[in-house]
């Protein structure tokens, strides 16, 4: 017994002293603050950070991250801005604004109407953990906004003309500063914007011709900061302009010798043979003490997230006292750089995302000083523009192989609530979308870390715009000269492009969005860029129409125009008259802005608009409140919509009635975006929409809404972008066969049909084709036989394989003047629905086969997953929906969900249709 407990407790030991080893140089961040408003908090940050609290102040528990506004919503200080006219029962950080519009009176602080203009008290206290004893101690802020003073254990560590601007991380040796055995205090003031700018007029009712995105005279651009804080037309200003600490604060610890700024360059040089690649490491090593430090660099590269050997070789290194110094390791004198055979990273939709985990250790006397750790991928990106009629149109290559791009805009939450969880949920919606790319707009942020990890696991490649935009820097209103403080904005982009440069998924930097920074600025960007990345192209703007003096370098490294354009349109357009654009070529060549508005499907409506009472006086269906969630946005767009509904399905008959018709709009607007340009796959560069997610519960411009919630828009933009696909053009009515793979696809057979509106057969054909690979395989003309039916009429294509597996399915609803009232006389039909769980380590996933027995068409399915009170879980990831069935025909299709949402729930998946009644089947409950 006494030998069985002596083995016990070596094991706990062993796993003990394990455990510390593994925690060592582990960082630890710090969560858990106090909030308070400096006016009600009258001690200095010495007086803050030099023992426990002895004021009479309250103080708000928050969780850092958090904007100032988040911490006080969190308890309840204002209620949700998410939510209704919640919005307009908080002050604004503009005095005028206030005045305006009476918000002064919610003021929570006494005799201060503006809440937001004095600074806030951040304040923590921790204890450092064991393994930290003896170290140096480093505190790490990821992201302020927009000025901060830091003061630990009484010494004050940074002022605010150290800590300004929204997207540089900073670093401080704290070693002097922290006690090893006992509670160290930590106070971080937080600074108003230098100009918080003066937002819109909120969208209360129809605007004049133009909504003020940035504010009236886009004066927010004096800062370096979030632009559409201040209000844009899809998103209200927001109260405290992001104010506060919204990114982590961590601690951590390190030997005598650290490892900053590591760089891995990944080069393919005997391209388009990718049998080859040679890695590039570049990194500082600095020697903290004055003692000369003999040590070596340890590497090991291995694969992150596929089978494979490991790479581990060592180099000497030896630093004196003090010195800092740049190290290069190149392959063509470290031959473990060199990789034969390598696992490459690719975009979704052309092979897999494989990574590669890169350790970086200075030893001492066989002691770690630091270790760094980096997941990298091994792959190229590059770019040229090709003159088309006189319009520049940039390709984008990765690996050599041309990528035809297809995503869209993504931009921030309303109070940057996003965590890492939020990221890859949203992420994983947009690969499952089909979609390959992720614009980071310039009016919003630089993402966090866990935004670009995640993009970099899915295989997303990301657009990222510098923060200057036409709204505010001068194209249309705004002024060149700002933002006034060119040295913090230069400071805030090199940081950026030293902490994005190591992912895969960054694909481009551009100097904005839709104008361009003054010279001095602008200069800046493409030379550090070039500098400090030169793994991928530079370009002036997300926009061909801000164009630069003559004088000005262009892009780099070609020093050519864009090539990319944006200006929409942004309203409702018959969906042949995409055809017609692209036909046209010109700005569509390549296109980075297009978009409509979307309304979000009816079991999300009232989350949205939780006042469901109209107002006849009003230009869109229903109040006020779902014109300030975006009904009156985009200067009478979604009026245009609107009535396009209404033109084409006939005046709604209720809410439901109205949403489920905006579907319909939906699904044919956003496929025609996608598969107008798949009908010139050759000719244009890709397509980008404007937008795909939400800031804040929205009826326009967005894929999927703020609750994960996709729109039927959605899923006929994963038809449109899926690798292989079969299509009707609308502008010709052919049927053809998109290959975006990148092997040819034989033997495929492309089964069409044509049904009227009591579900006879009108056409049948079945053709064998061969599909090249990213091309466009023309298999039919339906011209004829769709003016000899004369009617309302489905065409309703099937693919299959050389196997006879199913790979593709498209239906399309035409009719004579696009009037398709009468879908409402669709017989209704019944369908079977059979659920079957997949085995699945990651994910809950089952398999949903949807069976047509009748004579009649099945349109617009749409199956959900629900929990027992028939909430839908959220999100859900279906490899397709609002599906049509002709008569007889089964489809199979897949769902999936995060194990976590859906733990110890009883599910049941809910199928209805346009002419299919609801019908609910038990699947099981999770444990």
């Amino acid at each position: 017994m006494k030998q069985k407990s002596l083995l016990l407790f070596i094991s706990l030991f062993l796993l003990t002293v394990s455990g510390w080893c593994q925690q060592r140089y582990t960082r630890v961040e710090l969560k858990n603050f106090k909030l308070q408003s400096s006016v009600i908090v009258h001690e200095n940050g010495t007086q803050l950070s030099i023992g426990p609290y002895q004021g009479k102040a309250y103080w708000f528990p928050v969780k850092v991250p958090t904007t100032v506004l988040g911490g006080l919503v969190a308890n309840k200080v204002y209620p949700s801005p998410y939510i209704g006219m919640n919005n307009m029962y908080i002050p604004d950080a503009s005095d005028s604004f206030n005045t305006a519009y009476h918000l002064g009176k919610y003021s929570f602080l006494p005799h201060h109407k503006n809440p937001w203009k004095d600074p806030y008290w951040y304040r923590t206290e921790f204890k450092l953990p064991q393994s930290y004893a003896g170290k140096h101690v480093w505190l790490t802020f990821k992201g302020i906004n927009y000025r901060a003073a830091v003061w630990l254990n009484g010494k004050q560590i940074a002022d605010s003309t150290q800590m300004v601007g929204m997207f540089e991380q900073y670093r401080f040796d704290v070693t002097n500063l922290v006690k090893e055995d006992g509670p160290n205090y930590l106070a971080v003031k937080i600074y108003q914007l230098d100009d918080p700018g003066l937002p819109a007029p909120p969208q209360l009712k129809a605007l004049g011709p133009f909504f003020a995105n940035g504010g009236p005279t886009g004066d927010i651009g004096k800062n370096v900061t979030m632009l559409c804080s201040v209000g844009w037309d899809w998103m209200p200003a927001v109260r405290d302009r992001e104010m506060g600490i919204w990114q982590p604060v961590y601690l951590s610890a390190s030997g005598s010798v650290t490892i900053d700024q590591p760089h891995v360059v990944t080069e393919l040089p005997d391209l388009p043979d990718t049998n080859r690649a040679d890695i590039k490491l570049q990194m500082t090593l600095s020697n903290h003490s004055q003692e000369r430090q003999r040590g070596q660099l340890e590497v090991t590269i291995k694969p992150h997230n596929f089978s494979g050997s490991s790479i581990t070789f060592t180099r000497k290194e030896e630093l004196k006292g003090g010195e800092t110094k740049d190290v290069s390791l190149e392959s063509r004198r470290v031959k473990e750089l060199r990789l034969t055979n390598p696992h490459l990273w690719w975009p979704n939709g052309q092979g897999r995302a494989n990574l590669y985990d890169l350790q970086l250790r200075y030893v001492v006397d066989g002691q770690v000083s630091q270790s760094k750790d980096i997941v990298f991928g091994v792959r190229t990106v590059s770019s040229k523009v090709t003159d088309v009629n006189g319009w520049a149109r940039r390709d984008f290559y990765v690996n050599g192989r041309r990528i035809h791009l297809v995503g869209g805009a993504w931009v921030p939450d309303l109070l940057l609530q996003r965590d890492s969880t939020r990221y890859a949920n949203e992420l994983e919606l947009i690969r499952n979308d089909h979609l390959n790319l992720v614009r980071i707009w310039g009016g919003g942020i630089a993402p966090p870390d866990d935004f670009f990890e995640a993009a970099d696991r899915l295989g997303l490649l990301v657009w990222q715009d510098f923060w200057i935009t036409g709204d505010t820097q001068g194209q249309f209103k705004g002024s060149p000269d700002w933002p006034l403080q060119g040295d913090v904005f230069i400071r805030n982009m090199k940081s950026t492009i030293i902490r994005l440069r190591n992912h895969p998924s960054l694909l481009v930097w551009t100097g904005g969005n839709e104008g361009h920074a003054r010279q001095q600025l602008y200069d800046a960007m493409r030379e550090n860029v070039a500098q400090l990345d030169g793994t991928r192209p530079f370009i002036p703007c997300s926009s061909g129409f801000a164009k630069l003096p003559k004088s000005w370098k262009l892009s780099w490294p070609d020093n050519k125009n864009s090539g990319v354009y944006s200006g929409g349109p942004y309203s409702w357009q018959d969906p042949v008259h995409y055809y017609d654009l692209v036909n046209a070529g010109k700005d569509w060549v390549f296109k980075d802005e297009v978009g409509v508005p979307s309304q979000v499907p009816y079991s999300d409506l009232s989350k949205v608009i939780p006042d469901l009472v109209p107002d006849d006086s009003l230009p869109y269906p229903l109040n006020n409140t779902w014109g300030y969630h975006d009904a009156c946005a985009g200067n009478g767009k979604y009026q245009t919509y609107y009535k396009a509904i209404v033109d084409r399905y006939g005046e709604p008959t209720s809410y439901k009635d109205y949403s489920e018709k905006s579907q319909l709009v939906n699904a044919n607007s956003y496929r025609a975006i996608f598969e107008s340009v798949n009908s010139k796959l050759d000719a244009t560069g890709g397509v980008m929409l404007w937008k795909i997610n939400a800031a804040f519960p929205s009826v326009i411009w967005q894929l999927y809404d703020w609750y994960l919630e996709p729109n039927a828009g959605y899923y006929f933009t994963q038809r449109a972008c899926e690798p292989l696909h079969v299509q009707f053009n609308l502008d010709d009515s052919t049927v053809v066969v998109i290959n975006k793979k990148v092997e040819n696809q034989d033997n495929l057979n492309v089964h069409t049909r044509i049904y009227d509106l009591q579900g006879q057969k009108l056409y049948d054909q079945q053709k064998t084709v061969d599909a090249a690979h990213q091309n466009v395989t023309t298999v039919s003309s339906l011209k004829d036989a769709l003016m000899k039916a004369g009617q309302l009429a489905f065409v309703v294509l099937d693919m299959s394989n050389a196997s006879g597996q199913p790979v593709s399915q498209n239906v399309y609803w035409l009719a004579p003047g696009n009037k398709f009232e009468s879908l409402s006389k669709l017989s209704s039909t019944s369908v079977k629905v059979s659920v079957e769980p997949v085995s699945n380590a990651k994910e809950a996933e089952w398999k949903v086969t949807l069976d047509n027995p009748t004579d009649q068409l099945a349109f617009f399915v749409h199956p959900s997953l629900n929990d027992s009170k028939g909430d839908e879980i959220l999100p859900t990831f279906w490899s397709d929906n609002y599906v049509t069935l002709a008569p007889h025909q089964s489809m199979t299709l897949t769902v999936r969900a995060n194990k976590s949402d859906i733990a110890h729930k009883w599910l049941h998946v809910k199928v209805k249709g346009w002419n299919v009644p609801s019908q609910t089947i038990p699947v099981s409950a999770m444990q």
